[in-house]
């Protein structure tokens, strides 16, 4: 949904990141600074996915809703 877009881009920019960093980190070349970064987008993605399904559950709830109607 549009009210979701800005969510969605969010998870993928973090989703990127955190790919680039997995990159480097299974290649033994990601610094201390980068390796707590990871552990940041873990808790941030998290957050947005908790947060996209609470949204689509309250829709889908208002939908049900005016059905049972």
């Amino acid at each position: 949904m549009d009210e979701d877009k800005e969510l969605i881009e969010r998870i993928e920019q973090l989703a990127h990141e955190e790919h680039a960093l997995f990159d480097k980190e299974s290649r033994g070349e990601a610094s201390t600074k980068e390796r707590a970064r990871l552990k940041e987008i873990e808790g941030e993605l998290e957050s947005c996915y908790d947060l996209l399904r609470a949204r689509r559950a309250r829709r889908s709830g208002r939908r049900g809703s005016r059905r049972r109607r």
